[in-house]
């Protein structure tokens, strides 16, 4: 009897993230005072202003096929936001708007990749990379890192990893799940060995904005011309703007490439929504206030968060630098019990949190580390620390 599914998708496995926060959002719906530590979603509205645009633009009859590659328009406020704020020069045939980042990240690897092409993917790593690689016909390679390391890819570990069949690599500043943020340094030894190799990197960049501490972001293609051909940098609105159901991203590569991935999209969607993209274009018209006003609140949550989990003893965690993360190490309560059942692992971890302390979060093992649990702050102060609250109770009880 033929296959009814195709191998790819048989392989490919669902997003963890999203199966935790649909059992939460049903417990909630059932009553239940859920603490929603699992997606990453901001919870401020989208600007009021970046709605306006959206309205205006449906008013304005704003609702018809647009390019394959987007709105121009948006192209070049996208080329000016790129040269201002990452030193970037492209032009609007290199910038391909897309419906969210994901979708960006697909589309390019659709572009780049021929069947049993490698990709190397640090661990850990975003839950849906190895998967967006697999449905794309390639082959994701893990390569491990260190947690001494804050998680980074150093240029041994890179090195190491490269094969014959290496097509791509991944990098992704300021990182999730662990919030830990490339210096020029670190990307100088990755951009080198790249050009060496003649390796794509396909840089993820979507948390740019959220980096505190003084700390900056730095794209690994504005280091030089050569890495530059190589990279294909992915960025969008969602985390920045608090547009994640708008689904809007975009990608800035080679011209080779640009074409490449408009050519896919114009097949597959045609173009993201036009009333979306016009949305797009207020928010990149967004005072610098607006997105400081929400940073400021992140920071201070982050601190928040870390002030109170340093008050749980034998707990430790990646120190965040970006994002809206903290990585949590649970591996010392493996092989103990909660009120009878044994904790095996993070995923055992995450259930028994939820359905007992009513608490959502995401087991490492999504992210190819077992060891860990992922928290958002993205989230009131009140729901950090009932949450907090909870899991140091839950903790407690372990034995």
């Amino acid at each position: 009897m033929k296959k009814m599914i195709s191998d790819r998708v048989a392989e490919t496995k669902p997003s963890i993230t999203l199966a935790i926060t649909a059992k939460a959002k049903e417990m909630v719906k059932s009553g239940e005072d859920v603490v929603g530590f699992g997606a990453g979603e901001p919870d401020f509205d989208t600007p009021e202003f970046i709605k306006e645009g959206a309205i205006q633009a449906i008013k304005d009859g704003h609702t018809k096929y647009t390019p394959a590659t987007g709105i121009l328009e948006l192209r070049e406020l996208i080329c000016e936001k790129l040269k201002n704020d990452n030193g970037l020069s492209y032009t609007p045939d290199q910038i391909l708007v897309n419906s969210g980042a994901k979708h960006s990240l697909s589309t390019a690897f659709q572009s780049i990749l021929n069947e049993g092409d490698e990709v190397l993917v640090p661990v850990p790593y975003w839950v849906s990379y190895p998967e967006i690689v697999r449905i794309a016909g390639g082959i994701p390679v893990f390569v491990e890192t260190k947690e001494e390391d804050d998680f980074k890819l150093t240029g041994e570990a890179f090195e190491k990893s490269i094969t014959d069949k290496t097509k791509a690599i991944y990098i992704n500043s300021p990182s999730n799940p662990v919030g830990a943020i490339y210096s020029i340094e670190e990307l100088k030894v990755i951009a080198d060995i790249a050009v060496k190799h003649q390796i794509y990197v396909v840089s993820d960049e979507i948390y740019e904005k959220l980096i505190y501490d003084g700390d900056e972001h730095v794209s690994i293609a504005s280091l030089n011309e050569d890495i530059k051909k190589l990279t294909i940098v992915v960025n969008g609105m969602s985390k920045s703007h608090a547009m994640t159901g708008w689904r809007l991203g975009y990608t800035a590569a080679n011209p080779e490439v640009a074409k490449a991935m408009g050519t896919i999209q114009g097949h597959a969607v045609s173009h993201p929504s036009s009333i979306t993209q016009y949305a797009g274009i207020a928010a990149l018209k967004c005072p610098e206030c607006v997105l400081d006003g929400m940073l400021s609140e992140y920071d201070s949550r982050r601190k928040y968060c870390i002030e109170r989990l340093d008050e749980i003893e034998e707990l430790s965690y990646i120190y965040p630098k970006g994002a809206f993360y903290v990585f949590i190490n649970v591996s010392w309560l493996f092989g103990k019990k909660y009120r009878g059942t044994l904790i095996k692992g993070s995923m055992d971890f995450a259930n028994l949190i939820l359905d007992n302390e009513k608490v959502a979060l995401v087991p490492g093992v999504a992210f190819g580390a077992d060891k860990f649990v992922r928290i958002s702050y993205a989230t009131s102060m009140e729901e950090i620390g009932k949450g907090i609250d909870r899991i140091e109770k839950f903790i407690k009880e372990v034995e």
